[in-house]
């Protein structure tokens, strides 16, 4: 356990190391950037240095959710190959349709095939219809298709999407984890206690 609880650590400081990198980066490249549309800022009431922290904050905010959601994604698989060394990555060939060609399976264990998202805050209504064909594809290949999301939407029609494809994967004998059940599962499933071991790194962190 302490073998995989410092690959985590380690994961976690070449992610940090790699968003730092990137943000540091983006904010040089940004000093060269034509600031002419901060024109319709002020006529909106928003100041030259109020547009300039938006902007920034918004570049940031791009590469860190992109990192959070890549990292928590490869923390749980550690996790998930701690208990089941032989799960997979893996894609499968979408049976019902020509686009996408395939849809890919985080991690592949057995009969499991689980899908694995930080959050997924999408309100867009087609992704309740290639969700829908994902999971129906998996089941047809003979897989439990399981959703694993950690951090729950907080927006109403985002909500109400999650709770759609929650209904979805019950109506194909799947299994649906978000929020605090989400890490509950990672625990049961795993052996691990993943929030805990983030917790203390995030912790060593601020201390």
């Amino acid at each position: 356990m302490d073998i995989l609880k410092n690959q985590i650590k380690e994961l976690a400081f070449l992610y940090a190391e790699n968003l730092n990198a990137k943000i540091v980066e983006r904010k040089e490249r940004m000093k060269l950037d034509d600031n002419s549309h901060y024109l319709i800022y002020r006529v909106l009431g928003i100041s030259d240095h109020e547009g300039e922290l938006i902007d920034n904050y918004q570049n940031t905010g791009r590469f860190l959710y992109k990192y959070a959601g890549s990292f928590l994604e490869k923390a749980t698989t550690l996790c998930f190959n701690y208990k089941y060394p032989k799960g997979v990555k893996t894609k499968v060939v979408n049976t019902l349709g020509q686009r996408p060609k395939t849809f890919e399976i985080d991690f592949l264990n057995g009969n499991d095939a689980i899908e694995v998202k930080w959050r997924d805050a999408t309100t867009d209504g087609d992704h309740i219809t290639k969700e829908h064909t994902r999971v129906k594809v998996i089941r047809e290949h003979g897989y439990k298709p399981i959703r694993v999301m950690f951090y729950y939407p907080q927006r109403d029609q985002a909500v109400r999407i999650q709770e759609t494809l929650k209904t979805l994967y019950a109506g194909v004998e799947g299994e649906y984890y978000a929020g605090d059940e989400a890490w509950s599962f990672v625990k049961r499933y795993s052996g691990v206690d993943l929030k805990l071991v983030l917790t203390n790194i995030a912790d060593e962190r601020f201390s």
